[in-house]
């Protein structure tokens, strides 16, 4: 019985599923984004987003800190702590949380098996900052709805009355044809 257990073993060993997490999450600081299967990227994001948070703590300026040691004992790579601190790190200085995104890929051909991309969220330029910068960039206008109607352009109205005033006599002579029939199949 597994009840409570909320970790993915992923069919592994404790010591064997600290070396894949370890390795997928080096992986994932070097190229910014991997695919892989579904479950191991979703155990993939429960390991790396504390670790990511851990390098946005480092208030003080010395070479080396305390959350870089904590970082390099999960990872056991310098370039990839190197890279996590200096790169990555001033990205997501200003995002509360959420530092990985998922998308679904479908099954993969040989095994069926769910096949999914995992990504640093700031680093994608499709869905990054530069698209929400530019909608930034305007300022947001304000606008008030209580007399939005009354400002209409006079060759318009009488176009707009008359398809407003031609559509409910329609729908009206609509429902009542379909209300029997309705009836009549409920009936039967």
């Amino acid at each position: 019985m597994r009840h409570g257990d909320k970790q993915n073993n992923l069919s592994r060993t404790a010591s064997h599923r600290k070396a894949l997490l370890s390795n997928l999450a080096i992986q994932l600081i070097a190229h910014k984004r991997i695919t892989t299967t579904l479950a191991k990227a979703k155990a993939l994001r429960t390991y790396i987003e504390p670790l990511i948070t851990k390098t946005k703590k480092n208030e003080t300026k010395e070479v080396i800190s305390h959350n870089h040691r904590l970082v390099f004992s999960y990872l056991n790579d310098k370039q990839a702590v190197k890279e996590l601190f200096t790169v990555v790190a001033p990205k997501v200085a200003g995002r509360p949380g959420g530092y990985t995104r998922i998308i679904k890929l479908g099954k993969r051909i040989g095994d069926n098996a769910e096949v999914a991309m995992i990504e640093l969220v700031d680093f994608n330029e499709i869905y990054g900052k530069g698209i929400v910068t530019e909608a930034a960039a305007e300022p947001a206008k304000k606008t008030r709805r209580s007399g939005g109607g009354k400002k209409k352009a006079a060759g318009t109205e009488g176009v707009e009355e008359a398809e407003v005033v031609d559509a409910p006599e329609a729908a009206a002579e609509t429902t009542e044809e379909a209300a029997p029939k309705k009836a009549k199949k409920t009936k039967e």
